[in-house]
């Protein structure tokens, strides 16, 4: 079963990080039902409406959290959707 949630992503100084967030987002494309970024002077912030198995949006996290000066949260709601 697909579960919904949101993903917080922070991305901190370089923004040329940003490309490499970009290609595993483009990777991930088939769980990622909204996104909105919010550019700011040496902080970026993007959220995401993910709906997935919880093994596909807890490998989306995984491979975000990688990344130097990234943080990543994610938020799953209980209720399962088909």
């Amino acid at each position: 079963m697909k579960k919904i949630g949101v993903v917080g992503i922070v991305i901190q100084g370089d923004r040329e990080i940003s490309v490499e967030i970009q290609k595993t987002l483009t990777q991930f494309g088939d769980i990622i039902v909204g996104r909105m970024g919010v550019p700011r002077n040496g902080v970026n912030a993007i959220a995401l409406i993910v709906e997935g198995s919880v093994e596909r949006i807890s490998a989306l996290t995984g491979k975000l959290g990688k990344y130097q000066n990234v943080s990543v949260k994610s938020a799953l709601t209980a209720a399962e959707v088909e």
